[in-house]
C-alpha cells in the first residue's frame, strides 16, 4: 500500500513539473535565508545550471512581499514571495523551495506562492524538496529534474563542497558570536567573519573546501580577547527563518554582542542539513531534535510542527546547563511558536531562567526592540554577577 501511494505521489509530482524548459535554458533561484546560498549555490553550479539570486532582504523586498500577500500570513512567507518575484524579474524561470510536515504553514508556502505568482502573470517551474517524503530521494530527484545531470562526480562535488561550506560558515558565525563580546578591538570579529564569508563563497575545490572549517578556527583564534571578562550567555530560539535571516531578526546577534552578551543560536543550517539528509543509520550522535524531545517531555507530549518543540526543549536544556537567559523570537501569527510562547512562562518559572519574547512583523520597530533587549541584558548581567558572588561566599564558608 505504501509503495502504491509513493508511486502515485511521484506520478502526480512529475505531472506538476514543467518539463518544457531545456536544461541549458534553466535559470534557478531560491529564497534568501541566512547563508543557504553558499551551499545551494555550490551544488547547483556543480551540476552546470545557471543561478540568479534575488537581492538580500531589505525594506524594498518586504514592501513587495506585503503588497502581494494576504494580511494574516507570516513574515517569512512575505519575504520568500518577494524573493521569488525579484528573481523572476531578473530572469529566473525555475524556483526551488523546501516543503515540510506539521501545522506550520511552511508546508503550504509553495502552493500559495505558485498560485499568487501565476495570478501575477509569471511563467516558471517550481521544484520542491518535500520533507514529507523520502528526504535524500527527494533531494536527488529535484536536482536531477533541474540539471538532467548523469555524472556521479558532479553530485559528489556539489554535495561535498556544499556541506563543507555550510559547516565552515556556521563555525565562523559561532566563533563570531563568542568573540564579539570579548574582543579587545571592536569590530575584529565581524571583519574576520566577513573575510571568511568571501573566501568560503569563492572556494570551489573539493579539497580546499574540506580545509575551510579548520582555517576559520585558526584565524579566529588570533583575535585578541579578554578571557577574564564576565560574559553572560543567551540562547537565541524560535522560528527557523527568523533565526537565520539577519534582516528579519533586526541583527539581534550583533546587538547582543555589542552589549557584551554571548549568543548561542540553537539552529544552524549545517546541523539541520546534516540531520535531514544524512540517513539515521550513519548519524551516530544524538541530534538536536532528539535532545529537545528528551528535555521537553515534561511540558510537551508531541511535536506540532515548526520549531515549537525545539524552543521548549532548548529552554529546559539551557536552564539545566547554566545558560543565563533565553530570547525567543517569532513571526507574528506563527502557529507553532504561539504554542511555545504560551508554554515558556511556565518553563521560565519552574526552571528559573529569564525569557524575553520578541514578535516580529512588517510593523515592528527596531528601536522598541533594542530598548527591551538592553533592559534584558542588564537583568541577566546583574543576575550573573549575583550568582557569582553567592558562589564565592559559599566557597569561602566551606573553606
Amino acid at each position: 500500500m505504501k509503495k502504491s501511494n509513493e508511486k502515485k505521489y511521484y506520478k502526480e509530482r512529475y505531472a506538476q513539473q514543467d518539463h518544457s524548459i531545456a536544461t541549458k535554458d534553466r535559470v534557478v533561484a531560491w529564497p534568501r535565508m541566512g547563508n543557504i546560498d553558499l551551499s545551494m549555490g555550490a551544488l547547483v553550479s556543480s551540476l552546470g545550471v545557471k543561478i540568479v539570486m534575488p537581492p538580500q532582504n531589505t525594506n524594498r523586498a518586504l514592501e513587495i512581499g506585503v503588497k502581494n500577500s494576504i494580511e494574516g500570513i507570516c513574515l517569512p512567507y512575505k519575504l520568500n514571495l518577494a524573493n521569488y518575484i525579484m528573481a523572476l524579474e531578473n530572469g529566473a524561470n525555475t524556483l526551488m523551495m523546501f516543503q515540510a510536515p506539521g501545522s506550520c504553514r511552511f508546508g503550504n508556502y509553495t502552493k500559495m506562492a505558485q498560485k499568487t505568482l501565476k495570478k501575477l502573470g509569471y511563467k516558471f517551474d517550481m521544484c520542491v524538496f518535500d520533507m514529507y517524503q523520502s528526504k535524500m530521494k527527494q533531494t536527488l530527484e529535484a536536482f536531477w529534474h533541474i540539471s538532467k545531470c548523469l555524472n556521479p562526480y558532479c553530485y559528489y562535488k556539489g554535495f561535498s563542497t556544499g556541506f563543507n561550506k555550510a559547516f565552515a560558515i556556521d563555525k565562523a558565525e559561532k566563533l563570531m558570536f563568542y568573540t564579539r563580546p570579548r574582543e579587545l578591538h571592536k569590530g575584529d570579529a565581524e571583519k574576520c567573519y566577513k573575510k571568511w564569508y568571501q573566501i568560503i563563497r569563492d572556494t570551489t575545490s573539493v579539497r580546499e573546501c574540506r580545509k575551510l572549517k579548520q582555517q576559520v578556527i585558526d584565524d579566529f583564534a588570533k583575535i585578541p580577547i579578554d578571557k577574564d571578562k564576565v560574559v553572560p550567555t543567551v540562547y537565541l530560539l524560535g522560528e527557523f527563518f527568523v533565526l537565520l535571516d539577519p534582516y528579519t531578526n533586526q541583527e539581534i546577534e550583533k546587538t547582543l554582542g555589542e552589549l557584551g552578551i554571548e549568543v548561542q543560536r540553537q539552529i544552524f543550517f549545517s546541523e539541520w542539513l546534516e540531520h535531514v539528509l544524512q540517513p539515521s543509520l550513519f548519524y551516530k550522535k544524538e541530534s538536536h531534535r532528539q535532545r529537545c524531545v528528551r528535555f521537553a517531555k515534561d511540558y510537551m507530549k508531541r511535536a506540532i510542527g515548526g520549531e515549537c518543540l525545539e524552543t521548549v526543549g532548548d529552554t529546559v536544556f539551557a536552564a539545566k546547563n547554566g545558560i543565563d537567559g533565553i530570547i525567543h523570537i517569532m513571526p507574528f501569527s506563527c502557529m507553532p511558536e504561539i504554542v511555545a510562547q504560551n508554554i515558556l512562562p511556565k518553563v521560565s518559572r519552574q526552571e528559573n531562567i529569564p525569557v524575553l519574547e520578541l514578535v516580529l512583523d512588517e510593523q515592528t520597530g527596531k528601536a522598541g526592540n533594542i530598548t527591551r533587549i538592553e533592559a534584558f541584558a542588564d537583568l541577566i548581567k546583574r543576575r550573573k554577577l549575583k550568582n557569582i558572588k553567592e558562589n564565592e561566599e559559599e566557597d569561602a564558608i566551606k573553606k
